[in-house]
């Protein structure tokens, strides 16, 4: 990535001596509504700020509730790309806003989402490559998240399927894909490799344990994962800033699961 205004970005949502991501999505509200975790933005922002975050995901409309101004400074990532859980088509990410006008808010990147497999897939890679053009004109990155979504999907988690998504996202421009993980390091080591852009996780359903959710983490590291774009385990966790620092700990620091769950104690 040669452009420079994508380059100053870029650094605001990256730690500068990792290069890896700790990015928090919190454009929950939109799919599924005030949800946990989402009440208070400022009060989550602030939280995993506190953790050492690198940046935060959301939509438009409430970056004003909660970004920034206050405590420990983090990216901020405007999502593009939205549905709703009580709409016909879930699968069905449409454009709701632009790059300029995210500009004026003080983005340091956007993200759209694009479910491929899905019945729409073929409005939302158009959506995408418009926007692409879009952040190469104004030097803005992009983070796509790309899934593999809809009826030919048997398992979302299938490493072929997961690499042809997060493959499709480095074709259509994007500087960094966030997709599920495969579930095992080997595996996801080829959806890295396939992908010629910095790779993050998406972090799925709240999961059981602590330690599961620390393991997959340790294991996509350990697959080639630039770092992880995760959400409920986060926002949702009865500890924001506990658990944010314990996975900076093995993303930024190299740490083992069972140092990571020292930062839990």
């Amino acid at each position: 990535m040669t452009d420079i205004g994508k380059s100053i970005r870029i650094e605001r949502i990256m730690h500068r001596d990792s290069r890896n991501m700790v990015i928090i999505p919190m454009d929950h509200g939109l799919s599924d509504g005030p949800v946990k975790g989402l009440i208070d933005v400022a009060g989550s922002i602030n939280m995993v700020a506190e953790g050492g975050a690198d940046a935060v995901l959301m939509q438009k409309g409430i970056v004003k509730h909660g970004h920034r101004g206050y405590g420990h400074d983090v990216g901020l990532i405007v999502h593009m790309s939205a549905s709703t859980a009580l709409g016909p088509d879930p699968n069905n990410k449409v454009q709701v806003c632009s790059v300029e006008e995210v500009m004026k808010m003080g983005a340091d990147a956007v993200s759209i989402h694009v479910n491929i497999g899905s019945e729409t897939e073929a409005e939302q890679l158009q959506q995408m490559g418009y926007v692409s053009e879009q952040c190469n004109f104004w030097g803005m990155p992009l983070l796509a998240m790309m899934y593999p979504r809809g009826k030919k999907i048997t398992n979302p988690h299938d490493p072929v399927f997961v690499a042809h998504a997060a493959r499709a996202g480095a074709e259509l421009g994007a500087d960094i894909v966030k997709t599920v993980y495969t579930g095992d390091p080997d595996t996801f080591k080829d959806v890295v490799n396939g992908c010629p852009v910095p790779v993050v996780i998406a972090g799925g359903p709240k999961t059981n344990t602590d330690r599961e959710f620390l393991e997959m983490i340790e294991g996509a590291m350990e697959g080639g994962s630039r770092g992880v774009a995760i959400g409920r385990n986060v926002f949702q966790h009865e500890d924001p800033t506990k658990i944010t620092r314990a996975i900076t700990e093995i993303v930024h620091h190299k740490k083992s699961v069972e140092e990571a769950l020292e930062m839990l104690e």
